[in-house]
């Protein structure tokens, strides 16, 4: 009896060990990204924070790339470079996961009030996911199990100065690539699913199942999985029903490069595309709680 107590204790002590996600540490990068000022796509500050993040995510430990594609601009007709970037963990294990998020800002406010034309920094849309995956690095090289993991960081989601302009670019791009070497067996990997994280930091955070994530059969099972875990944390901002439905960097995902992919998003925003979507709207709190349903789920996954 006495030795069952002492394993009981030591494997309390363990789990009470085991690193945390940090939400302040995660807001840190969120501030950190957003002083560099506005990042739209081409843009010298968007080049900057592309190099910010390479170091960091090899300073973490892995391998970076950037995936490098062109677009003309929607003004003028002058080529414009975009970028992908791309995270691996543990490259040597064929079946990987994939977490995503954008990392360029709207162009424009175009929804504000007042200044449509004004500063966007894109605290929530766009650097709220990046910061996350920045808060996450820590934890992957020491993730057991027989899957890898990539993060992807998507430029030109929101490359959009008018009605009828393409969202997702760089999702679209990079699952067009995934989708070409799989069919030509030049790929050494393959993607048994994707998560794709934005407008995760709002401080009246509710996220909701996203309604195309639910629809797809071969998505919905991630999803649940997904919010049970968040159950089981007692996370109650994960709320376990559909609400919206979202058109994110998932559908390319999982339509182009036909990888299951479901979306993890606060769409009840109201600084959403405005000059106000800044830090201090923004909580330590909801990064933390996103990162831990996620890490967990990473840990603990049932999938193939």
């Amino acid at each position: 009896m006495k030795s069952f107590l002492l394993l009981a204790c030591l494997a309390s002590v363990a789990v009470a060990d085991e690193p945390a996600v940090s939400g302040p540490r995660a807001m840190r990068h969120l501030e950190e990204l957003c002083a560099l000022g506005p990042r739209p796509s081409g843009s010298a500050a968007m080049a900057k924070q592309r190099d910010l993040l390479a170091a960091h995510f090899r300073a973490a430990g892995a391998e970076v790339a950037g995936q490098a594609f062109q677009v003309r601009d929607r003004r003028t007709g002058a080529p414009v470079h975009m970028e992908n970037l791309l995270v691996t963990w543990h490259p040597d294990r064929r079946e990987r996961v994939l977490l995503a998020a954008h990392y360029d800002t709207r162009p424009y406010p175009d929804l504000d009030p007042v200044d449509p034309r004004g500063r966007f920094v894109g605290a929530n849309d766009g650097a709220s996911g990046t910061a996350l995956l920045m808060e996450l690095a820590r934890f992957m090289p020491d993730l057991a199990g027989p899957c890898g993991v990539d993060f992807v960081l998507f430029d030109a989601e929101e490359y959009v100065f008018g009605m009828g302009d393409p969202y997702c670019l760089g999702s679209n791009f990079f699952a067009r690539q995934y989708a070409a070497s799989q069919a030509t067996g030049r790929a050494g990997h393959r993607y048994l699913c994707a998560v794709v994280l934005d407008m995760v930091a709002d401080r009246d955070l509710e996220i909701w199942q996203e309604r195309n994530s639910m629809t797809w059969p071969e998505t919905r099972p991630i999803v649940e999985e997904i919010w049970e875990v968040a159950g089981r944390l007692g996370e109650k901002r994960f709320v376990p029903r559909p609400r919206h439905a979202v058109e994110d960097d998932h559908m390319p995902l999982r339509m182009i490069g036909r990888i299951p992919a479901c979306d993890i998003i606060d769409f009840d925003y109201p600084q959403w595309h405005t000059t106000a979507d800044t830090p201090e709207h923004c909580a330590a709190e909801s990064l933390e709680a996103v990162g831990r349903v996620v890490l967990e789920w990473l840990r603990t996954r049932r999938g193939p």
